[in-house]
């Protein structure tokens, strides 16, 4: 093959690939717009959520070069995970939490160094003097509090496994452990866990199932993740 031919080819699958990356994008705009609707409701007043969907498309874009046909992986799950650290990670550079939020963070977080696992919300209240909703905005809010970058390689869910020692376990027996941690949550945290990442629905949508409001949601829905945590970590 000449060197002119190969140029061909090359510039061609050039073009064939910016043309797959393209169409990727163009296909899953909807998907940060909908992953832009469930963080925000969980993210404190004021976030900027223009600015949480700009980051959301640079995520997608990113994802779409990054994304390799050959490995049989889904798309959408690689692209959400993506678009969704972007967007944890803008709401960590540009918005502020307020200071009276940031207060409850440091006691709570100092209380759960000096409790003895597992903890339970009811413990953090009574150990910090806060009331139980102000624990679990308190909860809600440590992740934006830190400056380590969010991991695309792990959601919600699978980053409480990721706190477990993976020489401690196979990856299977990991999501086995969370799958009992699920079951014996509350029914009510149990469905909340299952609408909003299995059904995939925002909490307001789970709130008007539930008859419950969206903070309402949004504050069950952090005390079940920590409910698993501390279990997955006790076991």
């Amino acid at each position: 093959m000449s060197v002119s031919v190969r140029h061909k080819v090359h510039e061609y699958s050039v073009t064939v690939s910016q043309s797959a990356r393209d169409e990727l994008i163009l296909n899953h705009l909807w998907l940060v717009r909908h992953l832009v609707g469930k963080l925000a409701a969980r993210l404190p007043p004021g976030v900027d959520v223009d600015n949480l969907e700009s980051a959301g498309l640079l995520g997608l874009v990113e994802a779409a070069q990054r994304f390799d046909t050959n490995r049989g992986v889904d798309f959408k799950a690689f692209a959400a995970l993506r678009i969704r650290g972007a967007m944890i990670d803008e709401a960590r550079r540009n918005s502020p939490l307020p200071q009276e939020l940031l207060q409850y963070v440091k006691l709570v977080s100092r209380a759960q160094e000096r409790l003895t696992p597992p903890i339970t919300i009811e413990a953090l209240a009574a150990e910090t003097g806060l009331s139980e909703d102000q624990v679990l905005d308190a909860l809600a809010a440590i992740p934006l509090t830190q400056v380590k970058s969010f991991d695309p390689a792990a959601d919600e869910l699978s980053q409480i496994t990721e706190d477990v020692s993976s020489s401690a376990m196979e990856r299977e027996d990991e999501w086995r452990l969370l799958a009992d941690a699920i079951s014996s949550l509350p029914e009510r945290e149990r469905l909340i866990v299952t609408m909003y990442y299995k059904e995939d629905l925002r909490l307001k949508e789970i709130g008007e199932i539930l008859g419950l409001s969206e903070s309402r949601v949004s504050r069950l829905l952090t005390a079940a993740q920590f409910q698993l945590r501390e279990y997955v970590m006790e076991r």
